[in-house]
């Protein structure tokens, strides 16, 4: 992948079934904690201040605050600024009640909140600006205007992206459970064992969701394949398979491009989950067996910053169903089926994905695509 100043534009199989892959990347040398990696990583943002932090009020972004400004109070530093979205009307997106309670945990009163009643769609006129200068770029959701880059113009942002793969449980939790922790085999942990352990055709990772439902036979046959290779990449050990995040192409893209994006905005994007020295920490310090899922690990790491009911939550707000709308409704009844890579994608069935009550996301860099070919204009954009 190319580290230049230009977006990774996504292949034409990736818009049809998501991102699969590897990139060249290596595991750092650390003499230190996983926390002490991952203060570290903060600790240089908050020095060059001023430093704020996406804050959805989730898992990760709660850690990510919450180390921030302990790491802030413990140097003398400006504390971070939490900078929200919130979305009225949107039960699936509501986490203001998590957001108050990290907040008043951490004691800020510092936090910018952004109100969108009416939030722009992945086809709204400003989206479609962008489009057309940017051209197709994933993830999507780069292309809509965002207040919380704007807020931090000038400055750090710190996001919690990474956290569901870093933070989240291995191919070895479920032995780790049952053999190490002594845990009473029910039937579910004992057929999580059995994937665990099945060859990797049968173990291969799950689809993105909804994704299958436009695919053609050969799209799915790709799909199956990509999956497998996937599967086949993951190691059986704790730290083997948190050293082999480092290299994986989602978390690499992403941190490209929404990089090439923030600079357009004179912010520096920092993800302090998904920085190389946290992350080579945390494989040493959890070894072979690692931790029993992710509640466990968050304790771990996060005890001290943050309360039981934010480590332990289970609940997670979804801020996909926002951006569907009467204008990408409309184009999904008008578009002429072309722009999409016809051998791998349904266009009918897409088409009736995106008419439905609730279409994925994972389906929005399609209908980017397919727009920017009923507009002529190059996947590369018009700058």
């Amino acid at each position: 992948m190319s580290l230049l100043g230009s977006y990774v534009r996504p292949r034409p199989a990736e818009v049809a079934i998501g991102f699969f892959g590897r990139e060249d990347a290596q595991p750092v040398e650390v003499d230190s904690s996983a926390r002490e990696a991952l203060e570290r990583a903060i600790l240089g943002a908050l020095e060059d201040g001023p430093c704020h932090v996406s804050f959805s009020g989730g898992r990760d972004s709660s850690a990510v605050l919450a180390v921030a400004t302990h790491v802030a109070r413990q140097h003398g530093l400006a504390l971070p600024v939490p900078v929200i979205q919130r979305y009225p009307g949107f039960a699936d997106a509501d986490e203001t009640g998590w957001q108050d309670l990290v907040l008043t945990h951490l004691g800020l009163d510092n936090a910018v909140v952004h109100v969108d009643a009416d939030p722009i769609g992945y086809l709204g006129d400003a989206v479609k600006a962008n489009l057309e200068r940017r051209g197709l770029v994933w993830p999507p959701a780069i292309q809509i205007p965002d207040p919380v880059l704007e807020t931090a113009r000038g400055g750090t942002l710190l996001t919690g992206e990474g956290g569901d793969e870093v933070l989240g449980p291995r191919r070895v939790t479920p032995l780790t459970l049952l053999v190490k922790l002594r845990r009473r085999p029910s039937r579910r942990l004992v057929r999580w064992c059995l994937r665990s352990l099945a060859p990797a055709r049968l173990r291969r990772f799950q689809s993105p969701q909804g994704v299958t439902s436009w695919l053609t036979e050969a799209g799915r046959n790709l799909l199956e394949r990509g999956l497998t290779r996937e599967a086949s990449d993951v190691p059986l050990r704790w730290d083997s398979e948190t050293r082999s995040m480092l290299g994986r192409r989602v978390p690499a893209v992403l941190k490209h491009n929404v990089g090439v994006c923030a600079r357009e905005y004179d912010v520096t994007m920092q993800h302090p989950l998904l920085d190389a020295g946290f992350i080579s920490a945390l494989a040493r310090e959890g070894g072979a067996w690692g931790y029993a899922g992710r509640t466990d690990l968050m304790r771990h790491l996060f005890a001290d910053v943050l309360p039981e009911e934010v480590l332990a939550r289970s609940t997670k707000a979804h801020f996909g169903q926002a951006r569907w709308g009467d204008a990408e409704r409309g184009f999904a009844r008008a578009w002429d089926g072309s722009g999409l890579p016809g051998e791998l994608i349904d266009t009918e069935a897409l088409r009736a994905h995106w008419l439905s009550e609730r279409p994925q996301g994972s389906s929005a860099l399609a209908l980017h695509a397919a727009w920017l070919a009923s507009e002529n204009i190059p996947i590369a954009g018009r700058p």
